[in-house]
């Protein structure tokens, strides 16, 4: 029996060793390890053996498997990577073909808007800054001349967190948090999201804002009209003309809607401004002076202006968007026209 062992051991090293392929050793495996195999078949004629001689035959037979099995082992490693190699160099990639068309991406039209504002108003000399758009009701509401009592609130349907917390409704929080920080004079903008419960056509829970803030000596509406047009005639053209309409904001006093003739007609009128020539694009204002001494700012020396334009509204009138919601559908044949 041990010389039957030690031959078949041979042998099955010598077919190991000579084996060039993944399917030769399986063969190998099946043929000494398998069910009905040379070396399971010793194993089964255990019985016939001396009980003396038992161990000694065991053991040399769990020898001859473990070597067989380690023998298998390593070999196929190496098959699997020759395999390997040799697959690799068959596909390799050849990097002086021309590669095929790969579409590229477009700006979103809001951001388009976006870029376009902050261009302009930081080549006018704005600097631009940016605050969270989780907020408190002080900077949201009350610095702004805005007291929970105050009707004006009836007027914006905010997300509140606590009575004291809010998703922001406006981006005028973040002029507050700068006139509290910063020292007279300067120029900033304020971009962002911001968060109303209101949902139609030309309205979203979220949307966007644009606000700017001018804080000077002698600040006036003179001051305010030119910088808007220059502002809007960037945007629409050389063109643009814009007029004033006299309204109510509690942070601004006298209080402004600004019109600007229709960027799809010239002026002429059509059905996107309902024929009127002009559409109404932003709300602006001299600064309330009570804003400015909430803000510790000294309303006898100095004074200033504010203008918002709805982001979301400007992207509309720019693109001919019919309903605000397309913009946020993520409708991929919608954002393509958009190029």
């Amino acid at each position: 029996m041990v010389e039957q062992i030690n031959q078949m051991r041979a042998e099955a090293n010598g077919k190991i060793d000579a084996c060039t392929n993944l399917k030769s050793l399986n063969d190998i495996r099946v043929e000494y390890l398998g069910k009905q195999g040379k070396l399971t078949n010793l194993l089964h004629s255990m019985k016939d053996i001396n009980k003396e001689d038992r161990p000694k035959v065991g053991q040399l037979i769990n020898l001859a498997r473990e070597e067989i099995e380690n023998k298998l082992k390593n070999l196929q490693i190496k098959l699997n990577e020759k395999v390997l190699e040799e697959k690799m160099s068959k596909e390799k990639i050849d990097i002086t073909e021309p590669s095929k068309i790969i579409e590229k991406g477009e700006i979103h039209p809001l951001h388009k808007v976006f870029d376009k504002l902050i261009d302009a108003c930081v080549a006018m000399g704005f600097t631009v800054i940016t605050g969270p758009e989780v907020e408190y009701d002080y900077y949201n509401f009350e610095a702004l001349n805005v007291p929970k009592d105050h009707p004006a609130r009836d007027m914006q349907d905010t997300f509140f967190i606590t009575d004291n917390i809010l998703l922001r409704s406006q981006t005028s929080s973040v002029q507050v948090r700068a006139m509290q920080s910063m020292k007279p004079p300067f120029k900033i903008v304020s971009p962002g999201r911001t968060y109303r419960a209101d949902s139609d056509a030309t309205h979203s829970p979220v949307f966007h804002q644009f606000e700017g803030l001018v804080v000077d000596e002698n600040v006036s509406m003179i001051d305010l009209k030119s910088m808007l047009t220059e502002l809007l005639k960037m945007l629409f053209g050389e063109n643009t003309q814009i007029r004033f309409r006299p309204s109510y904001f509690p942070f601004t006093e006298p209080s402004v809607e600004v019109d600007a003739t229709c960027p799809s007609c010239a002026g002429k009128g059509c059905r996107l401004c309902k024929n009127t020539g002009y559409m109404e694009l932003l709300g602006a204002g001299m600064v309330n002076p009570k804003v400015l001494e909430m803000s510790g700012i000294d309303s006898n020396k100095y004074s200033g202006f504010a203008f918002g334009p709805g982001v979301d509204r400007l992207a509309m009138v720019v693109n001919k968007i019919p309903d605000l919601r397309m913009m946020f559908e993520n409708d991929i044949k919608f954002l393509e026209q958009m190029k």
